[in-house]
């Protein structure tokens, strides 16, 4: 399953940049694998944190190997110790376990995320354990597909500004303007921006 977009945001945003509609034109349709389940999607954000997207897929292989489904029953069955043979971090297995426990107590209810908007998402994400802003912005980017959320966290969102407007740096500021000029589908722009930071 793949980030749903089409011509009416593509072309809006060409309309509202056109350097960034030159590069839509280039590069074509995205296909952004997403995550429909919202606790795998919470776990894989949280698996990505400060990795690059290949590190990333290695380790989730080995994850998804070791437990099945990504559940919070079958990480907490699987323990500390079977996940860090995956390769994470003993901070990010604590991570994911307390993630884990929270929706399998019932102190998390993890369905009710559907109905609440982004910034609702953010707050009940961010009081999790090890579980930032940027984490609960890829949630609601590859699960809930929310269509307006650019990520100021995200290295990459940011290399992709620099290459494609030819900037040394980038402000705060900068990626405000940015961020004003692609809404209300700056996500759509975030898959145009991860590809150009991505190319050789």
């Amino acid at each position: 399953m793949f980030f749903c977009y089409g011509r009416a945001e593509t072309d809006y945003l060409a309309s509202r940049d056109p350097v960034l509609g030159a590069a839509i034109d280039r590069i074509g349709h995205i296909d952004r694998e997403v995550f429909p389940d919202l606790f795998e999607a919470l776990i894989n954000s949280i698996a990505g944190q400060q990795i690059s997207g290949k590190a990333l897929a290695t380790v989730w292989a080995r994850l998804c190997a070791a437990v099945g489904a990504v559940t919070p029953e079958n990480l907490l069955a699987a323990g500390e110790e079977r996940l860090r043979a995956c390769g994470f971090s003993g901070r990010k297995v604590h991570y994911m376990l307390s993630a884990a426990r929270a929706v399998a107590d019932g102190a998390l209810d993890i369905h009710s995320l559907v109905e609440k908007d982004d910034e609702e998402v953010i707050r009940a994400l961010t009081a999790l354990p090890g579980v930032g802003r940027w984490t609960a912005e890829m949630l609601l980017t590859f699960s809930l597909q929310r269509p307006d959320v650019l990520a100021y966290d995200d290295l990459g969102i940011r290399k992709g500004m620099c290459r494609l407007y030819g900037l040394d740096s980038l402000t705060k500021q900068q990626f405000a303007a940015y961020r004003v000029r692609y809404a209300p589908h700056a996500t759509v722009a975030a898959l145009y921006l991860w590809h150009i930071a991505a190319e050789p």
